[in-house]
Order: structure tokens, then C-alpha cells, then sequence
């Protein structure tokens, strides 16, 4: 069964063009709007398997689309959210980590930068991780106090951490910092470990590994 998708876009060209898309790679989109209240109603009805929303919808243009998200997924506890925005938005995030559940993303526009890439990071929502642009990371780290339940971990378990929240593969991790991938191995055990996350699906331990991260990031 093909995966279900709403989209919220009010520019007509990117909204059809992400309809394309995503039909394209095997989803079924159920719905496509354009505005705040039209959005509500197609999560809640559909109750699809991913939502990508642009955060500024019709009919102000402020956070129409963001704020339909959150009561939808408020009415449907865990429903994965793809936020989709011009810059970043602190307490956007913030807002959209709140809950402290999976299946959330938030991507700039501008840093998206080919198909697999997107729909990648769509399918990772859809099946309930993390899709953080690293510079919505950055953004909410800016101010991090080191302390709290990231203080026991190394400078380099944070960084495989932050990875992590990027939605990376240990593979991707150890390209990235040039580790093997035994390695990335062990840094991400001692992170499990130190996070108090027990024996368990290592997907799961991985979000709530980076829920335990980007919440302390939001507070």
C-alpha cells in the first residue's frame, strides 16, 4: 500500500510540483491546499501518513500552516509532521518538538537541495523520525546550557548526535567525520547508554535519542 500524503503550499507551481513528486516515488497524495483552515480539515479527515506544510499559509501568511499542524496533531497524537520554510523560525521548532514524539522535520526551502533528498527526508518523517535542516540545529543549540541529560556525553558523541538529528545513517555519520563505522557504532551505544535508553529497536532508540537532544536544544 502506497504511503498517504496531504501538502500545503499556497504557491501554485511548488505545490504541484510536490504533488508530482512525491507521486512520482510511490505516494498516494489525498489531499493538496493551499491555505490554514483547508489544511485542518485534510489532516483530520484523512489522517494521512506524512503532512508536508509550509508554515506560512493563507489567509495572514504568518503561521497558518504550523499552527493547523499542531492541532491536527493534537486530534491525531503523532501524526508526522514535514515542515517546510523560508528561514528559521526558533520557536516554530520549538512548537513543533513540544510534544517530545516522533515523526517531525523541518527543512529549509533553499537548502533542499535534489528530489532524493526531499523525498528521503519525507519518508523518514513518515515513518516516525527526525528531519532537522542542520541550521534549525544550530539555531536551537545556540543557547544550550551544557547541562541536563547531554552533559555526561564527549564533544564527539554530541557531534554524532547532532548527525543523528539530521536524520544520517551511521554510514553517513562516519563519512561525514571521518570515523569508521565500527566506531560511530560505539559513540551511538555509549549515547544510548548515557541517555538512560535501554535495550530496544535501535530505530526507536535513535528518536528518542534526538528527541532527548532537540528537547534540551528547545528549553
Amino acid at each position: 500500500m502506497r504511503p498517504r500524503a496531504v501538502i500545503a503550499e499556497d504557491l501554485y507551481l511548488l505545490r504541484e510540483g510536490l504533488v508530482h513528486l512525491l507521486q512520482a516515488h510511490g505516494f498516494e497524495v489525498v489531499a493538496a491546499v493551499e491555505s490554514g483552515p483547508e489544511l485542518l480539515k485534510a489532516l483530520t479527515a484523512e489522517r494521512p501518513d506524512v503532512a508536508v506544510v509550509d508554515v506560512r499559509l493563507p489567509p495572514t501568511f504568518t503561521d497558518e500552516g504550523l499552527q493547523a499542524a499542531l492541532a491536527a496533531r493534537q486530534a491525531v497524537p503523532g501524526l508526522p509532521i514535514l515542515v517546510l520554510s523560508q528561514h528559521v523560525e526558533q520557536l516554530y521548532a520549538r512548537e513543533l518538538l513540544a510534544d517530545g514524539s516522533g515523526g517531525i522535520g523541518y527543512l529549509l526551502k533553499d537548502r533542499v537541495f535534489n528530489a532524493d533528498q526531499f523525498v528521503d527526508a519525507v519518508r523518514r518523517v513518515a515513518a516516525g523520525g527526525t528531519a532537522m535542516d542542520p541550521e534549525v540545529i544550530a539555531k536551537l543549540l545556540a543557547s544550550t546550557a551544557r547541562h541536563g541529560p547531554l552533559a555526561a556525553l564527549t564533544p564527539r558523541e554530541r557531534e554524532v548526535l547532532e548527525l543523528m538529528a539530521e536524520g544520517r545513517s551511521n554510514a553517513a555519520i562516519s563519512q561525514r567525520l571521518f570515523l569508521s563505522e565500527s566506531a560511530v557504532g560505539k559513540h551511538t551505544a555509549n549515547i544510548f547508554a548515557k541517555l538512560g535508553l535501554g535495550p530496544s529497536d535501535d530505530d526507536n532508540r535513535r528518536v528518542l535519542a534526538v528527541l532527548t537532544y532537540l528537547n534540551a536544544a528547545r528549553s
